[in-house]
């Protein structure tokens, strides 16, 4: 039985709140380039678009506590004391590890200290348990900050990814100081229902998409939280611009933003990190296309493709009315 009807859900001409996971580039001989970093964050912003540090993009997972402290400092310093951020709250653990809630508790303190607004990332003791025990932890996590994301992350992108059901969800953004959460299940089905609840319960709450392989969930009310868009915010943000202008432009754009998504989130998905690091190499913006070490590489033949992609999106985002 279908719950709900996707059409009813669509919200044309609103205005899109969107935040970027930056992605952390590296030099050729694979030391991270913060000159570039730096760079990257800027145009992010003077593109209109909140960048979001430390999160999967920025190998939140692979980088120790001094390397995220020198990536939100370096942020912040670039973006100036009022420029909106948001960044992930992490803790590495392993399987079977119980709740650090003082390890979250130290990296609130982390983010707010330079004024970002926490995305709390899943770990295995986070996850762990019932979903009433996960809804729990964040709630306590939540009387840490005036603001903060939530995440669910489908087991595609981590083996300790989370997503909740919807009575456990409904229950979530009831939280008053969780202004939203981002949701990568990369199923629109899950999507839509998250959208009908929160319509209902707190529609100014945001869900934020995470889906890079459907990312027009914005035409139904999701906002986005995207690693995708690192590739290219400049086209995000004007793709937002004419849903708000109720401009058909929109969908040309749109589309060719999702044929770089469809590509670059095959399996394995944790190699669209360096996808998006040949993709900004391509581009002129990255002195390499290095991504982490100890991340999963693309072929070099992909370049070729993502050339063309790219191409394609630059024309659409030139396009006359």
């Amino acid at each position: 039985m279908v719950k709900n009807d996707p059409a009813a859900l669509v919200r044309p001409r609103r205005v899109i709140r969107g935040m970027s996971a930056i992605l952390l580039p590296f030099t050729p001989d694979r030391r991270i380039d913060w000159d570039a970093f730096a760079a990257h964050v800027a145009r992010t912003a003077a593109a209109g678009i909140a960048p979001a540090v430390n999160m999967d993009t920025g190998y939140v997972q692979l980088i120790d506590e001094d390397t995220r402290r020198q990536a939100l400092a370096i942020a912040r310093d670039t973006l100036g004391p009022h420029g909106e951020m948001v960044a992930g709250a992490f803790v590495v653990d392993a399987p079977a590890a119980a709740f650090d809630e003082a390890g979250y508790g130290r990296q609130f303190d982390m983010l707010t200290a330079v004024g970002a607004i926490p995305v709390i990332f899943p770990s295995h003791g986070l996850t762990a348990g019932t979903d009433a025990d996960f809804v729990a932890r964040i709630e306590r996590l939540g009387t840490r900050a005036e603001r903060f994301i939530g995440f669910e992350l489908g087991s595609a992108f981590v083996p300790y990814g989370r997503v909740l059901g919807l009575d456990a969800y409904e229950a979530m953004i009831q939280i008053p100081t969780c202004i939203g959460a981002k949701h990568s299940s990369l199923s629109r089905r899950l999507e839509w229902d998250r959208l009908a609840v929160r319509n209902r319960v707190r529609p100014e709450f945001h869900v934020f998409t995470g889906n890079d392989l459907a990312i027009d969930m914005v035409r139904y009310g999701s906002d986005w939280l995207l690693g995708l868009s690192t590739a290219f915010p400049e086209a995000f943000a004007q793709r937002d611009r004419w849903w708000a202008a109720g401009d058909s432009r929109f969908d040309e754009l749109d589309d060719a933003l999702q044929a770089l998504g469809d590509f670059a989130f095959r399996p394995p998905v944790p190699a669209y990190k360096h996808s998006m690091a040949q993709a900004l190499h391509l581009r002129g913006l990255l002195a390499s296309d290095e991504p982490h070490p100890d991340s999963p590489r693309r072929p070099a033949s992909d370049r070729e493709i993502i050339a063309t992609i790219l191409d394609r999106i630059e024309m659409a985002m030139a396009a006359s009315s």
